[in-house]
Parts: structure tokens; C-alpha cells; sequence
């Protein structure tokens, strides 16, 4: 978010694979959507629209979104310092978009800028001040919500969890030969570990889904060319793109 581009780019066969943030983010929202019942966080249904919409002031088609060689640029890769002066503002818009969500959605994008951000602590007078109203912002929701921090926490948890497994479909990270890739371990202290099988579905172990088996998707722009000579360019390419649906079929072990 905020200085981070907004795209998640592979090199194919035949071209770019091109994912949009804001899509990645629905992705992770269908994988909460399949969790346990029984162990969910608190304000299942609100945490999944915190989940889906915490990327919302993304834009895709604003900034540099191409690299020297005049490819698409992954999410992944900045080639800029981040701007104090254009960076808060995004990020204090997505919070107040939040807001009108309600409470508890704002409170875990509150709490997912923090994370994203909290390494500014002591760079400027700026970033103090915006990262020590996301605390305050934080406190008071959880008053007005009637919860405890531990509660919150999980929840965020929980919503950190299905963005990491979300980034890892969406930039092709499953490891090979049936390799385990951790996932987090912030949700109760557990480790996760995803893993492709033989055929090609994927697994968790420990399995925190409520169904024994179901799909998930996200839709990815096909780029048939390598490079491109301006941003313009690029936007025009990827509004005219071919759209694929990728797809993963999970399954319990």
C-alpha cells in the first residue's frame, strides 16, 4: 500500500501475468471465507470486508509501473524513496474509507498500516505522528467495541494469515516437489504450512478450513508483450488484456 506498486507481475511462456493488488486482496478474502466456523475470529463478516478492501486505494493506472528495460514492474520492486509528504495522506484516506465501513473493519486496517509501517517509527515528525494516532485511533475503537487487545489481535491475525496465503498463490510461491511453505504462526501461536501435491492441488497442515475440499480464483490480465514504451502504453496494453481466471483446488490430507 501507500508506496508499494500495485501490481503482481510473472513472466510466462507467452508474456506477462499480470495480477492487480485490489484482486489479490478478494482472493484472500475467499480464503477466509472457507475458514473453520468453529475457530473463526470475532466478526467473521467484518473481517472478511477488512480483508477485501484493505487495498482499496491502490491505483493501478497512477505512478511508474514500468522498470528500465521498460517492462511491468512487480509490486515487489520500488524504484523510489518513499515521499513522507504523498505517502500519509494515502494511507490516512484508506483509514477513513474504512471508517464508513465501520469500527471494526477501520480498526484492522488501522492495525495492518501500523504493521506495514511501523519501521518509520523515529524517521520523521510526520511518520510519529501518523503511526501514534493509528494507536490511538486503535484504543478507542476497541472501547467503543467493547473487546479486549487480545481479541483484536487476532482477528488481525487471522486477516495477516489469508494475505500471506493469498501473496504466495498470487506470486506463483508454491514450492516444488511437494515442498512445506509457512505460512504464519500469529494465530494462536500455530504454524501453517501449505503444500502441492502430486496433482496439482494444494493443501494446509493443519487443516483450518471447514470444508474438506473447495476452489478459490483470481483474475490475472495476459500480456503478450515483453516491453513496453511508456507507462501510457502499459495502461492502454492492460485495459485491452485478455483476462484469465487462475484457480487452486485445496483439499485436506
Amino acid at each position: 500500500m501507500g508506496d508499494i506498486l500495485s501490481v503482481i507481475v510473472h513472466l510466462t511462456d507467452s508474456g506477462w501475468q499480470v495480477i492487480y493488488h485490489r484482486a489479490h486482496a478478494l482472493l484472500a478474502a475467499q480464503l477466509a471465507g472457507h475458514w473453520q466456523r468453529s475457530n473463526a475470529p470475532l466478526r467473521l463478516y467484518e473481517t472478511l470486508a477488512a480483508i477485501s478492501h484493505h487495498d482499496d486505494l491502490e491505483r493501478e493506472w497512477e505512478g511508474d509501473h514500468l522498470t528500465e528495460a521498460g517492462a511491468p514492474l512487480d509490486f515487489t520492486v520500488t524504484t523510489r524513496s518513499p515521499d513522507v509528504n504523498s505517502s500519509i495522506p494515502v494511507l490516512s484516506d484508506l483509514v477513513t474509507g474504512a471508517r464508513y465501513r465501520g469500527r471494526w473493519v477501520a480498526m484492522l486496517v488501522s492495525m495492518h498500516i501500523y504493521f506495514l509501517n511501523q519501521d518509520k517509527h523515529g524517521t520523521t515528525p510526520e511518520w510519529d505522528q501518523f503511526l501514534n494516532e493509528q494507536i490511538q485511533y486503535q484504543e478507542e475503537w476497541r472501547k467503543g467495541l467493547g473487546i479486549e487487545k487480545d481479541e483484536a489481535e487476532r482477528a488481525y491475525q487471522f486477516m495477516r494469515w489469508c494475505d500471506r496465503l493469498s501473496l504466495i498463490l498470487s506470486q506463483n510461491q508454491l514450492p516444488d516437489a511437494q515442498r512445506a511453505l509457512e505460512i504464519t504462526s500469529g494465530i494462536d501461536g500455530q504454524r501453517y504450512d501449505v503444500r502441492q501435491l502430486e496433482d496439482e492441488k494444494v493443501t494446509v497442515e493443519p487443516w483450518p478450513f471447514e470444508e474438506e475440499q473447495f476452489t478459490v480464483n483470481v483474475e490475472a490480465c495476459h500480456l503478450s508483450d515483453l516491453k513496453f514504451e511508456s507507462n501510457e502504453a502499459l495502461t492502454k496494453a492492460l485495459q485491452e488484456a485478455p483476462i484469465q481466471v487462475v484457480e487452486w483446488t485445496f483439499v485436506k490430507q
